[in-house]
């Protein structure tokens, strides 16, 4: 009999769901958070009102902004000491991925020391972190249930991928509402985001029937609705369609793990700081090419959750399908569909695969994969 661990937080989901954030930290013990988002989310007031929710419960807090996009270790140092320095005992994130990733990292280097790049691979992490409440302003990364982080290592220019059970944070409160501040373009991006995960955490090699009921359910709510959702910033029902695919896309990435187009991704994001998202856009229908005969019967699954209709197709032929619901997909929603269309040039092509293969990520991919596969797909991308 095989035995599969599954790690989720405690989830609180709905419309409204922003108003439980003082209230989560209290339970939690929490009586000075230190809040981690980016000007962007300030901007859209979403910080606001969180903090009203603090101070209704009493729970004092630091806010700290002073991060980007694709969030990098030298972003780190000052969150740290800001953290230290506060008297804080839990971390708040309010946005998408990179605060969500970089309140993670914080907490990490907070109570473990050292730096960021020590954790990079898998369970590394040692002491106890402090509580963490999490409130996703974007249905992409699903970082507010995952036992992942990304950060950028500036140097090597790549993205590090740290995981571990202990950046699973404590809750995390999923509002609907939170997406409608979003525009268009990034609404698609992060949609991609959430379907790579679910795509890639179905076929990985550490899928289990639990991640695949999200997974697969996953694959369904974003075909029906991202459309939707990129074409109309209030349609409340695509909104929530899309936080409930990015929920269960995280818990199916976050037991699962992932594979090649992450390990590709990853290093095109750390050298261009491109959004993620597109990036994977980009990549996906050429990795799900590449590892059709690995699985071809999952990739029949995947055709049909994409809306594609298969009834009399050969196994192969109906695999296929898959590959072709994601560029039309891709296509619909109006994101860039090759490599050279988001400033990548081929003479960095052969280092981009070489870091790939070091990446955590491509352990769980379906298919054996080696240096010249990855440069293959990269210029097949391009």
């Amino acid at each position: 009999m095989d035995i599969n661990k599954f790690v989720a937080p405690e989830i609180i989901f709905g419309l409204g769901a922003i108003s439980q954030a003082g209230e989560s930290l209290q339970r939690l013990g929490a009586r000075k958070a230190f809040v981690v988002t980016d000007k962007g989310v300030i901007k859209s007031r979403w910080v606001e009102k969180a903090l009203f929710h603090l101070d209704q419960a009493r729970v004092e807090y630091e806010v700290w902004s002073d991060l980007t996009t694709n969030p990098k270790d030298v972003e780190l140092k000052a969150g740290v000491e800001r953290y230290l320095s506060s008297g804080c005992d839990a971390v708040m994130a309010v946005g998408g991925g990179s605060p969500i990733d970089v309140a993670k990292a914080i907490a990490v280097i907070a109570t473990n020391g050292g730096l960021i790049h020590d954790y990079e691979g898998i369970n590394k992490i040692t002491k106890p972190l402090p509580p963490m409440v999490i409130l996703p302003t974007t249905a992409g990364s699903g970082s507010e249930v995952s036992q992942f982080a990304i950060i950028v290592d500036t140097k090597r220019k790549v993205k590090m991928t740290i995981i571990s059970k202990s950046l699973v944070p404590d809750i995390a409160l999923v509002d609907p509402v939170m997406l409608q501040t979003k525009d268009a373009r990034l609404t698609a991006a992060t949609g991609m985001d959430a379907l790579s995960h679910a795509v890639e955490s179905y076929v990985s090699l550490a899928a289990t029937p639990l991640t695949d009921i999200f997974a697969l359910n996953a694959i369904k709510l974003i075909t029906d609705n991202l459309s939707e959702s990129v074409a109309c910033s209030t349609n409340l029902k695509a909104k929530e369609s899309m936080a409930m695919a990015s929920l269960q896309a995280g818990l199916a990435f976050s037991n699962a793990i992932l594979g090649i187009t992450h390990a590709m991704t990853h290093q095109i994001d750390g050298l261009l700081d491109s959004h993620h998202g597109e990036t994977n856009a980009i990549l996906l229908p050429y990795t799900m090419e590449y590892n059709l005969i690995a699985n071809a019967d999952r990739f029949c699954n995947i055709a049909q959750a994409l809306g594609e209709d298969v009834a009399g197709l050969s196994k192969w032929k109906a695999a296929e399908k898959a590959v072709q619901g994601m560029r039309r997909l891709v296509k619909n929603i109006g994101l860039p569909k090759r490599l050279s269309d988001i400033g990548l040039d081929s003479t960095v092509i052969e280092k981009l695969a070489q870091n790939a293969l070091k990446d955590s990520c491509l352990i769980t991919n379906p298919r054996d994969t080696n240096l010249k596969d990855i440069i293959a797909i990269y210029r097949k991308a391009l």
